[in-house]
């Protein structure tokens, strides 16, 4: 079977997104909203420069792994035909969404994942806040596909296009969509909750196209009107310097393992917990500060 050759689309999508800033600047400037800033959307621009720069480096890497289990693994070739790209629309958001949640509660791929909700601020240039480590292993949780006998090329241009997709919810322009649209798809009022750092908001809507994967697996939370969502991490790294914005949670994970007396288990398992745990029991994770807060206000914010 001849190997079939698809488009970058990312890089063709270029100039898109530079036109798309441009408007909802304008139109995020006219209704008085307050969500770009300067420095703040160079470093996202400036961390999405890099990204596509490495990407080369990294989407290398990943052809070449799909490539070998599709080569010598697979239980089955999938053609590519209509009906196959329908099917690996629905497998690759599942393996997005499992990525994008593993990515939160597991700090060795938070260190990477971290980048993107770094900013304080919501608009289409946080979409461009990318990891420049990220590429080079989170491609894991799409092993399965190749595996299954997908072809390598389909997988990496569905995955461009659940990338590409993710663009236009980084917006506050956007309140909300009609109402089977937000129940199906994720929306910029979904993705506003998933940056938030609000208690209530942590570790929730981690959907790439569709957001049926978080009301089925329970990390679903819809946007509050009485909690204004603040964007950002509990912790902030304060910083516009792209080269800290990159790897400072790498610093501080590496760190936390080779620092002070403990067991090598514990050491590992800074690895693998969640963001915020520690090993002597002081720290808080999302969980953690989810309950208190719940506790605090009571349930019937929730919804």
């Amino acid at each position: 079977m001849q190997s079939p050759e698809f488009p970058d689309i990312i890089l063709f999508a270029i100039p898109f997104f530079i036109l798309s800033m441009i408007i909802e600047l304008y139109l995020t400037v006219k209704e008085g909203i307050n969500s770009y800033e300067k420095k703040d959307a160079i470093s996202s621009i400036t961390m999405g420069l890099g990204n596509v720069f490495l990407g080369y480096f990294s989407k290398a890497l990943v052809l070449l792994s799909f490539l070998f289990v599709y080569e010598h693994f697979r239980l089955f070739t999938i053609p590519v035909a209509w009906w196959s790209f329908v099917l690996i629309f629905f497998a690759d958001d599942f393996a997005y969404y499992w990525f994008h949640r593993i990515s939160h509660e597991c700090r060795l791929f938070w260190a990477s994942h971290v980048v993107h909700h770094s900013s304080q601020h919501y608009n289409l240039s946080t979409a461009l806040r990318q990891t420049w480590s990220g590429g080079f292993y989170s491609f894991i949780f799409w092993l399965w596909l190749p595996l299954l006998g997908f072809h390598p090329a389909m997988i990496m241009l569905q995955m461009s296009i659940s990338l590409l997709y993710q663009f236009w919810i980084h917006t506050e322009t956007i309140d909300k969509m009609p109402k089977w649209f937000e129940a199906v798809f994720n929306t910029p009022s979904h993705h506003r909750v998933h940056h938030g750092s609000n208690p209530i908001y942590l570790d929730r809507n981690h959907a790439g196209i569709l957001i049926i994967w978080d009301k089925l697996f329970g990390t679903f939370q819809p946007e509050l009107k009485d909690e204004k969502v603040i964007y950002g991490l509990v912790k902030n790294i304060d910083t516009y310097n792209p080269i800290k914005i990159a790897f400072i949670e790498w610093f501080n994970m590496f760190k936390d393992v080779f620092s002070g007396r403990k067991s090598i288990t514990k050491r590992f398992l800074y690895f693998i917990k969640p963001p915020g745990w520690r090993h002597d029991g002081t720290g808080k994770i999302s969980d953690d500060l989810r309950k208190e807060w719940m506790d605090s206000v009571g349930s019937e914010k929730r919804m």
